[in-house]
C-alpha cells in the first residue's frame, strides 16, 4: 500500500488540529515543519498525538553532529515518531539523527533531493545519487524524493532498493499522485489538502492511492 501524508504546514494550532482531525480517517501520518512548530511549538504533538497517526518532524536538519543529536532527541522527547535530515552535511551528522531516532524506536529520512524547481541547480549532476547512498551507509529508514520529477524516483531507487521513499510536490507543484504512487512508499501532500474547502473530501479523494 502507497500511503498518504499529510503536509500540515498551517500556523494556526487550532486550524492545523481541525484539518488534521478531518483528515485522519484517509490518511497514513502527519508531516509538520517550521511553519507550524515555529507558531505552536514542539507542544503541537500533544495535540494530534491523539488521532494515533506517526507524527514526522520535517525539520530538515543540517548541522554539525552533536547539534543534530540535540535537535533529534528534543523531536522525540516531544513525541514525535520520525525526523527528515539533509545529507550534504555528511555521514556523521546524518548518523547521528538516524542513531537518536533508531534508540527511539523511530525513524529518520534523508533528502536525496527535493521537490521545488530550484532543486535541480545543486541536487542534480550526481549529488542526488550521492545522497541517497549516504542513506544506506548510515542506515537511515528510507529517502525523500520528488513527486515532481518521476523519472529521478526510479533512479534512486536503484540506489535504496526496498528502503522507504516519500515523495512530495503532488498537488501544488504539480506532482500527479497517480503517476508516482506506484514507484514509492508514500506521497506527501499539504496545500491541496489544507487549503481545499473541503479538506477531508480532498484527502478522501487523494487516498485512492492507498488501494
Amino acid at each position: 500500500m502507497t500511503e498518504l501524508i499529510l503536509a500540515l504546514d498551517l500556523l494556526d494550532r487550532k486550524e492545523a488540529t481541525r484539518v488534521a482531525e478531518a483528515c485522519a480517517p484517509c490518511i497514513d501520518a502527519i508531516k509538520v515543519g517550521y511553519p507550524l512548530v515555529l507558531a505552536t511549538g514542539l507542544s503541537i504533538a500533544d495535540d494530534l498525538a491523539g488521532l494515533g497517526l506517526p507524527l514526522i518532524a520535517d525539520f530538515k536538519v543540517a548541522d554539525i553532529p552533536n547539534t543534530n543529536r540535540l535537535i533529534t532527541e528534543a523531536v522525540f522527547a516531544a513525541g514525535f515518531d520520525a525526523i527528515i535530515a539533509h545529507g550534504f552535511v555528511g555521514a556523521d551528522a546524518a548518523r547521528a539523527c538516524v542513531e537518536v531516532a533508531h534508540n527511539h524506536d523511530g525513524a529518520a529520512y534523508i533528502v536525496a533531493e527535493m521537490s521545488h524547481p530550484g532543486a535541480t541547480e545543486f541536487f542534480h549532476g550526481g549529488v542526488a545519487e550521492r545522497l541517497a547512498a549516504l542513506a544506506v551507509t548510515v542506515r537511515a529508514d528510507g529517502i525523500i524524493a520528488p513527486a515532481t520529477r518521476p523519472d529521478r524516483i526510479s533512479q534512486l531507487r536503484e540506489i535504496v532498493g526496498a528502503r522507504t521513499i516519500y515523495s512530495p510536490g503532488v498537488g501544488a507543484q504539480g506532482g500527479d499522485p497517480d503517476a508516482v504512487a506506484r514507484l514509492v512508499d508514500g506521497i506527501i501532500v499539504g496545500r491541496s489538502i489544507y487549503e481545499a474547502g473541503d479538506p477531508a473530501a480532498e484527502a478522501r479523494l487523494l487516498s485512492r492511492i492507498r488501494q
